[in-house]
C-alpha cells in the first residue's frame, strides 16, 4: 500500500506530518511523493486564515477528483475546526483533527476494512494529555524540527487557534531527552523546538512546573546537538533573567522570532495581546545585551478591525526602529467564531493588501539592511546541501548563505566563513581561517 503525505501551515504541522509518516511506513506503507498515486492520501489542513481554508478545500477537492478510489485523510486545524462536515464538503474518508494523529494507522484500516467513512474529532478539554507522536528523521536536511508544546490559552482577539489546538499541553522532559538522542543518532547537529505557544511550556505540570529553560536544557544536554533554535515566542518571555540563562547555554543560536503583530499600543489593546510596545522594547534590549548582532524576526498582522492610517503608520515606524532581519505580513482574515470577526470598522480588501505590499516592501528593506551590516565579517556555517555546485545553509543568525564553488566542507559539521556579499536568496561567503563563537 502507498501513502502519500501534504503540510499547509506552520512548523507544528510540518512536525506532526512526519511523525504520521514515520507511522504509516513503521505499518509497512510506502510513502510516495503527493504528486504521484497513492493508496491514502494525508492532507494536513491549516484554519489561521481564510487563505488557509481555501488552499486545504481545494486540496482536498482536488485530491478526491483526481483520485476518487484513493482513501483522503483529512488532519489538522481546518479538520478539527469543521470535523464531519469535511466527509461530505471535501469528500473525506477519515477526519482526525488535532488529537488522534498517533492512531492515524489503526484509523486507516479501521476505514479501509469497513468501507464507512469517519470523523474521529472530540472536544479539545483541560486536562487532556500531549498527544505522544515522535520522529527519526526529516528527509534532505541536518537540523530536525522537535514538538515540545501543543495548544494556547491566551485566545486573542483574532485568532482561531485556540479553540482548534486546545489548552496547553508539554512534552515530558523524559520524552524529549529520547527523542533528541534518536534523532543526533540520525545525523542530527541543529534542533529546532516549537510548539503552538511555546512560552508557555511546563504550566500544565501541575505537580512540577517547569518552563522553556528546562527544555532547552534538556537538549543542550545533548552530546552532537551541536545548534538549538528557538521557534516563534512572546516578547514577555525575553527577561533580562532569560536571556542571561540562555547566555550560558551557548548551543542556542541568536536569533529569536517575537511575535508582535503591530506596532501600534490601542491595536495592541484592541488584539488583547498580553504586552505593549514598551514592552517589546525592553524585550529587544534585552536579547541585544547579550547578543548585539542577534537576528530578530517577527509577524505582523496588518488591515486589523479600525486601523487606522495613523495606527498603521506607527506600525511602519515600529518596524524601522526595531530593526528586524526578517518580518512575515499577512492582512487580517476574519475567522468565524472570533471577536474580532464581529468588529465594526472592518478594513476593505483593497486596504489591507495596499498596507501588506508596503509593510512586504519595508521587510525586504530591513532584511537587506541586515544583511549589509554582515559583510566582510566572519562567523560560522552549518552547510546542508550542495546546490548547483555550492554548499548552503545558516548562520547562527539564519542567514541562508552560499559558499563559493570551491570550498570544501561536508554536509552537518559547522565551519568558519566570512561573508562577502548579497545574493537573491541571501549571502556569499568563503571558507574562513576562523571566526568568532556565537553571541
Amino acid at each position: 500500500m502507498r501513502a502519500a503525505f501534504h503540510t499547509l501551515g506552520c512548523k507544528v504541522n510540518q512536525y506532526d506530518t512526519q511523525a504520521m509518516l514515520e507511522l504509516m511506513e513503521d505499518a509497512g506503507y510506502t510513502v510516495v511523493p503527493f504528486s504521484e498515486e497513492a493508496d491514502v492520501y494525508v492532507l494536513n489542513t491549516c484554519t489561521v486564515t481564510g487563505t488557509g481554508d481555501k488552499k486545504s478545500l481545494q486540496l482536498a477537492r482536488r485530491i478526491r477528483r483526481e483520485h476518487p478510489d484513493a482513501l483522503l485523510v483529512l488532519c489538522g486545524c481546518l479538520a478539527q475546526r469543521e470535523g464531519e462536515k469535511l466527509l461530505s464538503d471535501a469528500g473525506a474518508d477519515l477526519i482526525l483533527g488535532t488529537q488522534y494523529r498517533a492512531q492515524i494507522v489503526r484509523l486507516v484500516e479501521k476505514v479501509r476494512s469497513t468501507g464507512t467513512a469517519l470523523s474521529a474529532v472530540s472536544p479539545l478539554v483541560p486536562g487532556m494529555p500531549f498527544e505522544d507522536l515522535s520522529i527519526r528523521e526529516v528527509s534532505g536536511h541536518t537540523r530536525a524540527t522537535v514538538k515540545i508544546q501543543e495548544g494556547c490559552g491566551n485566545h486573542c482577539t483574532y485568532c482561531i487557534i485556540p479553540s482548534v489546538r486546545g489548552p496547553v499541553r508539554s512534552r515530558p522532559l523524559e520524552n524529549l531527552r529520547q527523542e533528541i538522542e534518536r534523532l543526533r543518532d540520525s545525523g542530527f547537529s541543529e534542533i529546532v523546538l516549537t510548539g503552538i505557544h511555546l512560552a508557555s511550556y511546563g504550566r500544565d505540570f501541575r505537580d512540577a512546573p517547569l518552563s522553556l529553560l528546562d527544555a532547552i536544557r534538556t537538549v543542550h544536554r545533548t552530546e552532537g546537538i551541536q545548534r538549538i533554535r528557538l521557534g516563534s515566542l512572546e516578547p514577555v518571555i525575553a527577561t533580562e533573567s532569560f536571556c542571561l540563562a540562555l547566555k550560558d547555554l551557548p548551543k542556542v543560536c541568536p536569533q529569536f522570532h517575537l511575535a508582535l503583530q503591530s506596532g501600534s499600543d490601542t491595536v495592541l489593546a484592541r488584539m488583547k495581546r498580553r504586552y505593549n510596545t514598551d514592552q517589546y522594547r525592553k524585550a529587544v534590549a534585552n536579547i541585544r545585551a547579550v547578543w548585539p548582532d542577534a537576528a530578530l524576526t517577527t509577524d505582523i498582522l496588518t488591515g486589523f478591525p479600525g486601523e487606522t492610517e495613523e495606527e498603521f503608520l506607527q506600525t511602519r515606524d515600529f518596524i524601522e526602529e526595531t530593526g528586524f532581519s526578517r518580518i512575515h505580513v499577512f492582512p487580517y482574515s476574519p475567522r468565524k467564531g472570533t471577536p474580532a470577526a464581529g468588529m465594526p470598522d472592518q478594513i476593505p480588501t483593497s486596504e489591507k493588501e495596499r498596507r501588506a505590499r508596503e509593510l512586504i516592501a519595508l521587510g525586504n528593506h530591513v532584511a537587506r539592511r541586515y544583511m549589509e551590516s554582515w559583510l566582510q565579517r566572519e562567523t560560522t556555517l552549518l552547510p546542508e546541501e550542495r546546490i548547483n555546485g555550492c554548499w548552503e545553509g545558516y548562520t547562527p543568525e539564519y542567514i541562508r548563505v552560499t559558499l563559493s564553488p570551491e570550498a570544501d566542507c561536508q554536509s552537518g559539521r559547522i565551519i568558519p566563513v566570512r561573508l562577502t556579499g548579497i545574493s537573491p536568496e541571501g549571502m556569499l561567503a568563503e571558507p574562513s581561517e576562523a571566526a568568532p563563537p556565537m553571541k
